[in-house]
């Protein structure tokens, strides 16, 4: 989530860079679509991206949600409601919550909806404490891994060069748990390579990539990165958080933006960005999430599928499976909870 708890000028412009040249016509080699298009409403989803938090409890919650969420309230059976009329059959909670007892709070809170087949918790692998709580989760098949990145004020760029970090991170890959990374930027995209260097085994996850708007002057940097985690096999991306806010660029340097975040929704505005990540990660190495209920106000969960539906609409049927259902086996390993949920066997 970019309002992960803690201008479309500028945008056009990256995304005018990005595909000039060679690059456009790499793009189009390998998104162009198939000779058919593909039938996709009756895919099952697995939607990789949610939040769940309770700001009613005494102690209260860290995080309540984005500004157009009303209550402070996300339980899996609100989601429920919203998620199973659009074909969404197994859900995946993503931290929303720093403190360690969150974890566990999560866990109950799952546990008695077959819905939610995984969450990614919240430990901190320099800590001493870490790999006791570790062994703990991840007695849970609920349990599918942690989040560390631009969020909290974690500092994985940082940490990665932090003897003990890689080793909870070996530790956490000794589980067969996940890594994931909030609110890309260059650093972090960096520092996702550093650590799939030191920890290959580990399968990583980048959030919210497609909400990454790199400065026009770092485009070909990004594009370069892009390039390398294209060859790591253990990084998967969300392709969620499509539909953003886009800050405006100011009208001079050191000025605040000119006017407030623009929100541009559907496919055609969006679709470049689709294709580039597409591009570079493959159809093996996607996955869907709504960030709900963080998106809500710029992108409801109706939306959002409708959304990549329709981008899918324009490749295999096979590749439509990958993004919404098979590739979250592959990088959660998460369990079958539900006769709807399905299974690659």
């Amino acid at each position: 989530m970019r309002g992960d708890f803690s201008g479309t000028g500028r945008v056009e412009r990256s995304r005018r860079q990005v595909l000039a040249g060679g690059a456009a016509a790499a793009f189009a080699s390998t998104v162009s679509a198939p000779s058919r298009a593909a039938a996709v409403d009756d895919i099952p989803i697995i939607d990789c991206h949610i939040h769940l938090f309770d700001g009613t409890r005494p102690q209260g919650a860290p995080y309540r949600g984005g500004r157009a969420f009303q209550g402070g309230v996300a339980l899996p059976a609100m989601y429920a409601r919203i998620a199973r009329p659009l074909g969404i059959v197994g859900v995946i909670q993503v931290d929303a919550s720093p403190w360690v007892e969150d974890n566990l709070w999560v866990l109950e809170a799952i546990q008695p909806e077959p819905l939610m087949v995984g969450t990614i918790g919240n430990l901190k692998p320099e800590k001493p404490e870490f790999a006791e709580y570790l062994e703990r989760y991840a007695k849970n098949p609920l349990y599918r891994g942690i989040r560390y990145g631009n969020v909290w004020g974690y500092d994985l760029p940082k940490q990665v060069d932090n003897p003990r970090f890689v080793e909870g991170l070996k530790l956490l890959a000794s589980h067969d748990l996940v890594l994931e990374t909030a609110n890309q930027n260059m650093a972090l995209l960096q520092a996702a390579i550093k650590v799939n260097d030191r920890v290959p085994g580990l399968r990583i996850v980048l959030d919210h990539l497609p909400a990454f708007d790199p400065p026009p002057d770092a485009v070909a940097d990004y594009e370069a990165l892009l390039k390398e985690i294209s060859q790591r096999k253990n990084i998967w991306t969300k392709l969620s958080e499509i539909v953003h806010p886009v800050r405006q660029p100011a009208a001079l340097p050191g000025q605040p933006p000119a006017t407030p975040p623009v929100i541009v929704r559907g496919l055609a505005a969006h679709r470049e960005r689709l294709d580039m990540l597409m591009h570079y990660f493959g159809e093996d190495r996607v996955l869907f999430g709504t960030d709900w209920p963080n998106a809500v106000g710029v992108s409801e969960v109706p939306d959002t599928v409708a959304l990549v539906r329709e981008y899918f609409s324009g490749k295999s049927r096979e590749a439509a499976e990958k993004y919404f259902w098979k590739n979250s086996i592959a990088a959660y390993k998460w369990v079958r909870r539900a006769p709807t949920q399905p299974s690659l066997s």
